[in-house]
């Protein structure tokens, strides 16, 4: 059985917090308060423009990546969201510092996640932007960065590449044409593009990588593989498996957290009504998980320990801790993509929102939310970046914040 050190606590500190600030009409208010405090600390530890947060250090001190990794747009696009909430200016110039460094990643082919990089920073300082010279940059920036996606996108097999060739998490199997469930999120950037251009192919091309996901990355309970390999002559699907999972059978939940957005957001652009239902339905396997703990903060993988799933790697030899992770990093994206889902549901969104106004409130509580003057400065606490590498566990990671944030905005303008 999954020993669990976090639901109880979660659960009766949340209740006090939110109860003791006047409810949660002031939940945004006092999240975002945190949030300030937290990335003022984080800017004062942070002045090297070539090195942008992305964790901690065991000694925690703030861990950076150039701009070359896939994680570096997050905290620009986090301190966006501040400035989006309270509109003080020292915050857009900060946010813009931050966005102008990562200038030369529009040029970032190496693997597929220049959405993730430029669209969470340039795409956040577009909409949030009034100087139309800036503007105009900015666009041109994001063009560039569209035309770097797709130069990974191959129209025999109908879906951009995610890694270059890669061994697989157990080193059996060699990846040539290996696409990931997190690569649904760099579609943002591609309908914005054609959109801004008027030309139809990169929404083409991110429509066919949608149909072929669909496809090919879902079992029959809408649960998600991580990783699906492709051949890169024939479209045909060699592998089915994962990298950051429990085991290839398993729901690594950060990846389902991806597919609810990233469905969603096909929605929001194409008005396809069967991504609609496929969002539905992915998100209904996360909120109906049987594994998912009553604070609905997941577990970093839905299936850890449990009958049926067994990695082909030592896990007990590598968990050192006495309990499993969460990952608030899954929940708060999760959150955040199941706000949108809501509005476009009708009643059956309730459904949606109430799961996600449950997330946020389990992430406010001071289990997940850090008290200002900890955690490195960052903002959440208790995410997993890949378990099986032994990487990143039970540590801030700066996505978390930047979900979380978006997810904050989200609920404060739905419930108005």
């Amino acid at each position: 059985m999954i020993k669990n050190l976090i639901i109880a606590s979660s659960i009766a500190v949340g209740g006090t917090l939110l109860s003791s600030c006047g409810g949660n009409k002031d939940m945004v208010k006092q999240d975002f308060e945190v949030a300030e405090k937290q990335y003022t600390i984080m800017l004062d530890q942070s002045k090297d423009l070539t090195s942008f947060p992305r964790t901690t250090n065991p000694d925690g001190s703030v861990k950076g990546t150039d701009i070359w990794d896939w994680t570096q747009g997050f905290f620009p696009g986090a301190l966006w969201y501040i400035y989006e909430f309270n509109q003080d200016p020292k915050w857009k110039a900060e946010a813009e510092k931050w966005t102008d460094a990562l200038e030369q990643a529009k040029f970032l082919t190496q693997h597929h996640d220049v959405g993730f990089v430029m669209y969470c920073s340039y795409g956040n300082a577009v909409r949030l932007e009034k100087d139309t010279a800036k503007i105009n940059k900015y666009n041109k920036i994001l063009i560039q960065s569209a035309e770097s996606a797709l130069t990974r996108y191959y129209p025999n097999v109908g879906l951009i590449k995610s890694w270059n060739d890669k061994m697989s998490w157990d080193g059996k199997t060699l990846w040539t044409y290996p696409v990931i469930i997190d690569n649904m999120m760099n579609l943002e950037l591609l309908f914005y593009v054609s959109k801004l251009t008027g030309d139809p192919k990169y929404k083409d091309a991110a429509i066919s990588h949608a149909d072929k996901t669909m496809k090919n990355h879902f079992r029959s309970d809408y649960s998600t593989y991580h990783v699906v390999d492709y051949d890169a002559k024939t479209g045909e699907v060699l592998h089915q498996q994962t990298n950051q999972g429990y085991s290839d059978n398993s729901t690594w939940s950060r990846g389902q957290g991806w597919a609810i957005y990233g469905y969603t957001l096909m929605y929001r652009e194409t008005k396809d009504p069967k991504y609609l239902e496929h969002a539905k339905k992915v998100a209904d396997f996360f909120i109906n998980h049987p594994n998912l703990p009553k604070d609905k903060i997941p577990y970093w993988d839905f299936n850890v320990e449990q009958e049926g799933y067994t990695p082909d790697w030592d896990y007990k030899g590598q968990n050192k801790l006495n309990y499993i992770p969460r990952d608030a990093s899954a929940a708060s994206l999760a959150a955040s993509a199941m706000l949108e889902l809501s509005t476009y549901t009708g009643e059956e969104g309730k459904k949606y929102f109430n799961a996600a106004e449950e997330i946020l409130k389990s992430l406010s509580g001071t289990e997940y939310l850090a008290a200002p003057g900890t955690n490195s400065g960052f903002i959440l606490k208790h995410s997993t970046g890949s378990f099986p590498h032994n990487s990143e566990i039970d540590v801030p990671l700066i996505y978390a914040d930047y979900y979380f944030l978006e997810a904050l905005l989200r609920y404060k303008k739905i419930k108005g």
